[in-house]
C-alpha cells in the first residue's frame, strides 16, 4: 500500500470513529509526515485526495478540516414508498428536476425487458433528485411509445414517473429482477452532479412490473452518489411478489 493511503486510511477511520468531527481542524502537514515519516508532499496528496472524496475541506493559511457529512439517506431495496415520498418524510429539502425526455438507440437488453420490437420507439425519462440544493441521485426510467403514447409530448414535464403511471391507472407496481452494483461516474456523471471522479456511484437497476396484467412498465436506471447514501434491505413485506422498489419513482 502506497504512503498516501496509509495517511488517508488513517484519517478516515479517525473521523468514523468519532476522533474528529465537523469542523474540527487536522493534524498539519509537518505533524502528519513527523507521524508517518514521510515527505511532506506525502501528505499534501492525501489530504488533497480526502477533499476530493468529500471528507475535508481547506482554509488558506489555516490548514485541513472535517467536512460536514451528516446527510446519510438510506435507499430502502423493495419499500412500497415512492422515492419522493420517502425524501419529503425524512424531511429533506428536496427537488425534483426533469432534465430530458428522448428517444433511446436500440439496446437489445432494455427491449427485452420491457418487450418490445426493434421497430418500437422506448424514450428514457431523466430526473435529478436534488437535497439541500444538491444534485445527489438521477433516476432514468425507459418506456414504451407502445404503452404510454403522449410519453414525446409531455415526458420533458414529468417529475415523479409514480404519478404518471397513477394517472393512468397503473396504481399496483411491484418490481423484479434488481440489481446493484457500484461504479465510479465518466464526465457526464462528474459534471451532473459535480463531483470527483473518486466519488462512488451506487446504481440500481429493475424492471417494474403491473400486478394486475403482469406487463412490465418500465426498465429503470437509478444512480446515487456514494457520499450521500446508504442501502439496506426492508424485512418487512416479505417474497419479491409482494415488494416493491420504491424508487422507480
Amino acid at each position: 500500500m502506497s504512503e498516501d493511503l496509509d495517511i488517508i486510511d488513517h484519517l478516515i477511520a479517525n473521523i468514523h470513529k468519532g476522533k474528529y468531527e465537523s469542523d474540527d481542524k487536522l493534524p498539519s502537514e509537518n505533524e502528519l509526515a513527523d507521524m508517518f515519516r514521510v515527505p511532506r508532499i506525502i501528505v499534501r496528496k492525501a489530504y488533497d485526495r480526502l477533499q476530493e472524496l468529500g471528507y475535508i475541506y481547506s482554509k488558506q493559511g489555516k490548514g485541513s478540516f472535517v467536512k460536514d457529512r451528516h446527510i446519510s439517506i438510506p435507499i430502502v431495496l423493495f419499500t412500497v414508498e415512492s422515492f419522493s415520498k420517502k425524501m419529503l418524510k425524512l424531511g429533506y429539502n428536496y427537488q425534483s428536476k426533469n432534465i430530458f425526455c428522448e428517444p433511446i438507440a436500440y439496446n437489445s437488453k432494455i427491449y427485452q425487458s420491457l418487450g418490445a420490437n426493434e421497430k418500437d420507439r422506448i424514450f428514457k425519462v431523466g430526473r435529478l433528485r436534488i437535497i439541500d440544493g444538491v444534485p445527489v441521485a438521477l433516476h432514468i426510467s425507459y418506456v414504451t411509445e407502445a404503452m404510454f403514447g403522449d410519453i414525446e409530448q409531455i415526458g420533458n414535464e414529468i417529475t415523479s414517473m409514480f404519478e404518471f403511471y397513477k394517472d393512468r391507472g397503473y396504481t399496483n407496481l411491484r418490481s423484479k429482477q434488481v440489481l446493484l452494483r457500484v461504479t465510479y461516474p465518466f464526465k457526464y456523471e462528474r459534471e451532473l452532479f459535480a463531483c470527483s471522479g473518486l466519488i462512488p456511484l451506487i446504481v440500481i437497476e429493475s424492471e417494474c412490473v403491473d400486478r394486475w396484467t403482469g406487463k412490465t412498465v418500465e426498465y429503470s436506471q437509478n444512480l446515487y452518489r456514494g457520499d450521500f447514501f446508504t442501502y439496506s434491505v426492508s424485512t418487512e413485506v416479505g417474497h419479491e411478489e409482494k415488494t416493491t422498489n420504491g424508487d422507480f419513482d
